[in-house]
């Protein structure tokens, strides 16, 4: 008897606090959840509604007022390349970016960093239940996440979305399961990146660390350099 009151007290204990939890993530959006007639959306306080007017590629729009917003936390692999080829799964992402906002008023989040190196505001886009673009994109294997500074709540949120779009190997990480993707990885502990082990970004790595494959890679959250995205990415 002892220990079937102790299992109930456990029971009710973790289900009080997995409430509670379930309440703080989405206290944000509660209440809030309409679109009036005249398009605009209702955001929460912290939140600013934006109508997106164009789509560059899969991780950058540009708003109304003629800001660039780049999505904090993610890349999509490049739409337009010096060779005129798009990146694989470049123009799905793009495609699938454009179905998800163009023409449409969503709330933005700005990020803590609000402006990267080339002036465009970081933050993501969510809609009215409260999922947002890049949580859309990451699922979907058209983007991973990507450290940037000011960005760490996303790469925490988007993580587990990764793992689990890279478990069901959707899209760009169908590539693990490819030759590139059973060689080891060089990874860079303070960038958080890796690299491939023939591109030249790969010499002189400070605090290296070597992944066995290019999921093991992923799956800790690293994300590929540029340098070579054409080796772990062939066309």
């Amino acid at each position: 008897m002892f220990f079937n009151y102790q299992r109930k007290r456990w029971v009710f204990l973790f289900s009080f606090l997995f409430l509670v939890f379930f309440f703080i993530s989405c206290k944000g959006f509660e209440g809030k959840k309409v679109i009036n007639r005249s398009g605009e959306i209702d955001c929460p306080d912290a939140f600013e509604p934006v109508r997106v007017v164009k789509v560059l590629d899969g991780d950058t729009v540009v708003l109304e007022n003629g800001e660039k917003l780049r999505y904090a936390g993610i890349n999509a692999l490049e739409l337009h390349t010096e060779s005129g080829i798009p990146e694989p799964f470049a123009k799905e992402a793009y495609e699938r970016n454009r179905e998800l906002t163009e023409g449409k008023v969503l709330c933005f989040e700005r990020a803590l960093r609000e402006r990267d190196r080339y002036g465009r505001l970081l933050g993501d886009l969510y809609y009215p239940n409260g999922t947002s673009v890049s949580e859309i994109l990451v699922s979907e294997g058209l983007a991973f996440v990507c450290y940037y500074e000011g960005s760490g709540n996303y790469y925490q949120k988007l993580l587990p979305l990764q793992r689990k779009a890279l478990k069901a190997r959707k899209n760009l990480f169908s590539y693990v399961d490819k030759p590139q993707g059973k060689i080891n990885y060089l990874g860079n502990k303070k960038s958080r990146r890796f690299h491939h082990p023939e591109c030249s970004s790969s010499k002189g790595i400070k605090g290296k660390i070597i992944f066995k494959n290019l999921e093991e890679a992923f799956w800790e959250g690293y994300c590929p350099s540029r340098e070579c995205t054409y080796l772990i990415f062939p066309h």
